[in-house]
C-alpha cells in the first residue's frame, strides 16, 4: 500500500505539471518497447526494474538485477541503488566535507567516514514524477530543495529513458536556478549478462570487458576514497582493461588483487574509477560481454570517467529474479555476482581543484547539467553478432 501511495502521488504530480500520463500496470510498471529490446520502470529513483534483451540462441533474458515484487525497492534495508538515479552528487564525498566559495558544508557520513550518494536522503530513496511516457520513452522529473543533503540551492532535474532498435539511451538534465552546488549523476545500473542461467557459473568474472580509452585510474584508500593520485595503468596491471579485452577476474591471482577494491583490505576485485583518454559520445568507451550467452553490451557517453564495482559486498541471501536462474538451483545472487556501471566524472572531484574538475561538478545559477549514455545490445562476433 506504501507503494501504490507513492505511484499515486507520482502520477498527480505529473498531472500537475500540465501533463496527463497514463497510470503503470498493475504490478506498479511502466514498459517500454522496441525491435529486440524491452525495458520496464518505476517511479521510486527512476528506477530501471528489467532489461530484456535476446541471446546467442534467440532465448530473451533479464539482464539487469531487482526485485520481482516492485514494493520492495523502497523498503529493502540494504538500498543496493539497483538501476536507479542517485544524486546530486554520486559516489563518495571525502570526510563528508566539501568547501565552496569560501564556505564549508558537511553532508552525512553513510559510508564510513565518508559520503556515498549524497546520504541517506538522496534521490535514490525519493519517487520521481512521471511527466511523460510513450510506447518507447518515460521522462520523470525531480525537485530536490535546498539543503535537503546538505548541500546549497534547489536543484530541479529530469531524466529521460527511450529504446530504439537493440539500443537503450539514457538522457539526464539538471539545473541549480539560484546558486552553485555540487551536481554529478549517473545511471547505477547493474548488469548480469547470462541472468543467472549458466549452470556452472553465476560470477561475474567469467564475463569479459573491453575500455579502450581507459588508461588511468583513480587510487583510493582503505575506504574506497581517492587519494588524489591519478595512475596511467600499465599493460597487464590489474586494472588494465584498456590494453586488450580481458575477463573481470583475469588478475584474481595477481598480488593485491584482495583488497583492492577498500574495505580495509577486506574487498577485492573492483570499486574503482578509471579517467577517459577521450572527449565527446560517438565512441564505444566500454564493452560488456559474455561467452556463455553471447550477449554484448556497448556502452557511449559524454561522461570522462567510469566507475565499475563487481558487487563484493553481496552476502549472497538476495534472491534474483523470477525471469532468471535456471531450474534445479537455487535463488541466490552469489557474491561477485554481478557488476555496477557508472558512468560519470572523477570521484570526490569537488575536494580535488588540482584535478580541474571544477567547472564539470559545480552549477549555477542557471547553468544546465547535461548527461547521456546510451547502450546497445547485441551478439558478440563468436556468436554470430553484428
Amino acid at each position: 500500500m506504501k507503494y501504490l501511495a507513492c505511484l499515486f502521488t507520482a502520477t498527480v504530480s505529473a498531472a500537475t505539471l500540465g501533463k496527463k500520463v497514463p497510470p503503470p500496470d498493475a504490478d506498479g510498471r511502466y514498459t517500454l518497447e522496441a525491435p529486440g529490446i524491452r525495458a520496464q520502470f518505476i517511479p521510486y529513483a527512476a528506477t530501471l526494474t528489467n532489461l530484456f534483451v535476446k541471446d546467442k540462441n534467440g532465448v530473451e533474458r533479464d539482464i539487469v538485477l531487482g526485485y520481482d515484487n516492485a514494493s520492495y525497492y523502497p523498503v529493502d534495508p540494504g538500498h543496493p541503488v539497483y538501476n536507479a538515479i542517485p544524486g546530486r552528487y554520486v559516489n563518495r564525498i571525502g570526510n563528508g566535507t566539501f568547501t565552496l566559495d569560501n564556505v564549508t558544508y558537511h553532508t552525512a557520513q553513510n559510508d564510513g567516514p565518508n559520503t556515498l550518494h549524497s546520504g541517506p536522503n538522496n534521490w535514490s530513496f525519493r519517487v520521481w514524477n512521471v511527466t511523460d511516457v510513450t510506447k518507447n520513452s518515460i521522462t520523470y522529473s525531480i525537485y530536490d530543495p535546498a539543503n535537503s543533503t546538505n548541500m546549497p540551492g534547489r536543484v530541479e532535474a529530469t531524466v529521460t529513458y527511450s529504446l530504439s532498435k537493440n539500443k537503450w539511451n539514457i538522457v539526464i538534465d539538471a539545473i541549480s536556478p539560484e546558486v552553485r552546488t555540487p551536481i554529478m549523476l549517473t545511471q547505477h545500473t547493474y548488469f548480469q549478462l547470462d541472468a543467472f542461467a549458466n549452470p556452472a557459473n553465476r560470477s561475474i568474472w567469467n564475463h569479459t570487458i573491453h575500455m579502450p580509452y581507459a588508461k588511468r585510474v583513480m587510487e583510493i584508500d582503505g575506504n574506497a576514497l581517492p587519494t588524489g593520485v591519478i595512475s596511467k595503468i600499465a599493460k597487464g596491471a590489474i586494472d588494465d582493461f584498456w590494453s586488450q579485452p580481458r575477463k573481470l577476474g583475469f588478475a584474481a591471482n595477481q598480488p593485491g588483487f584482495e583488497g583492492h577494491c577498500g574495505g580495509n583490505g577486506a574487498c577485492h576485485g573492483y570499486n574503482t574509477n578509471w579517467a577517459f583518454d577521450k572527449k565527446g559520445n560517438k565512441d564505444v568507451v566500454v564493452t560488456l560481454s559474455s561467452e556463455w550467452s553471447g550477449i554484448k553490451a556497448d556502452l557511449r557517453t559524454n561522461q570522462e570517467a567510469i566507475v565499475l564495482y563487481t558487487c563484493n559486498w553481496n552476502d549472497g541471501k538476495t534472491e534474483f529474479k523470477s525471469t532468471q536462474g535456471v531450474k534445479g538451483q537455487d535463488k541466490f545472487i552469489p557474491k561477485d555476482g554481478c557488476i555496477a556501471i557508472e558512468a560519470q566524472d572523477y570521484v570526490d572531484g569537488i575536494n580535488h581543484p588540482e584535478w580541474g574538475r571544477l567547472d564539470k561538478q559545480i552549477f549555477g545559477p542557471g547553468q544546465k547539467y547535461h548527461w547521456e549514455s546510451s547502450w546497445t545490445f547485441g551478439l558478440t562476433d563468436e556468436a554470430g553478432g553484428y
